[in-house]
């Protein structure tokens, strides 16, 4: 029955429908099999559904074997809209993927995340200042957040997985399609210190278009986006527009006027972007604490379900205890023995005013 689900969703993937109609249906029929034993009458009283796009299903190819095999060969869980480990910020889209492809794991820590994008061709001053930002980030607990492109994305990858830290690659082609080709070592390691995804079913090719689509996915996995080297026709501008329309800080770093290698970047400063030359820049337009930190050097204990609650409700912004105990309905002298024991363990951290944020 398992297996039947998934040949269903995966043949789903491969009609490469829009977003929205795909989630229409799979609200409307609630088990992807019965979509294709539909009728045209029933396809047709889906929200969103055109003559056209019914026609498609009910003409739709069967899974092939080397399609389902691809899939089991990429190592790649396929997650729903549904399921727990689908990260919660997509949701928030107006067009999120109903589908998506991972390899490797997603925690809940990577809801503290920046992404960091730029130019495929940077020169070298872009490509150290992107590694070295993106380590000082990952000492902060914060996932980075990049397109696994050439250049500015596979800088940042990097500096967080020399740092130890999380990293997440979000593809423009399927889950088994490196691209470019000599990245596939990079995803590899990407793909056990964090993880990659796609909404792509496996063996999809890197078409252009398809990148424009998966910027708005980066946006939506962090907190903010850091823009380094893009010219003024860069993609990376692509994400910047997806992060100011989901409300999220744009932050940019300058670079020479006489090159144009970053006009880009200039131009989003002029607009508001906030001038980075500092990763202190960054955590401040996050909100963040303003010091790393420390290294965790003991074992976290297993936590109980009200510590857990608490620690979900926290956030890298400062949160007063009385609005934490009025929000987890808990009385303030139980909610405060519940905080002091996870600052104990460096979970979460006192601020000035009776306020606690979330250690990431």
């Amino acid at each position: 029955m398992e297996e039947a689900r998934y040949r269903a969703l995966l043949r789903l993937a491969y009609l490469e429908l829009p977003p929205r109609r795909l989630l229409s249906l799979l609200e409307y029929f609630q088990e992807p099999e019965h979509i294709f034993s539909a009728s045209r009458h029933d396809l047709l009283r889906v929200e969103g559904m055109t003559e056209s796009a019914a026609a498609r299903i009910l003409n739709a190819p069967e899974l092939t074997p080397e399609q389902w095999q691809r899939w089991q060969n990429s190592s790649a869980r396929l997650l729903t809209w549904r399921d727990d480990g689908y990260p919660p910020t997509l949701r928030e889209l107006e067009n999120f993927p109903p589908l998506l492809f991972v390899r490797g794991s997603l925690q809940e820590r990577d809801r503290f995340a920046v992404a960091i994008v730029g130019t495929r061709h940077p020169t070298q001053y872009g490509r150290s200042v992107a590694e070295k930002l993106s380590r000082e980030l990952s000492r902060y607990g914060l996932t980075i957040v990049s397109g696994g492109a050439r250049g500015i994305d596979t800088a940042a990858h990097t500096g967080a997985l020399r740092a130890g830290g999380r990293t997440i690659a979000v593809l423009g082609s399927g889950i088994d399609v490196a691209y470019p080709a000599e990245s596939a070592a990079l995803f590899n390691r990407i793909a056990t210190q964090g993880a990659v995804l796609s909404e792509y079913p496996p063996g999809t090719q890197p078409d252009a278009w398809r990148f424009p689509a998966r910027n708005r996915l980066v946006s939506a996995l962090s907190l903010g986006v850091l823009v380094v080297e893009a010219p003024h026709d860069s993609g990376a501008l692509i994400t910047a527009t997806h992060a100011l329309e989901q409300g999220k800080p744009v932050f940019a770093v300058p670079g020479n006027i006489d090159t144009g290698h970053s006009a880009g970047c200039h131009r989003l400063i002029k607009d508001g972007a906030t001038l980075v030359d500092s990763v202190e820049d960054i955590v401040r337009g996050l909100g963040i604490v303003s010091e790393p930190p420390p290294e965790r050097t003991v074992e976290v204990p297993s936590l109980t379900p009200t510590q857990q609650e608490v620690l979900r409700a926290l956030s890298l912004t400062p949160k007063h205890v009385d609005a934490l105990a009025e929000e987890l309905k808990l009385p303030v002298a139980q909610l405060n023995a519940e905080l002091l024991i996870l600052e104990m363990h460096n979970l979460v951290r006192r601020q000035p005013g009776n306020t606690y944020v979330r250690v990431p």
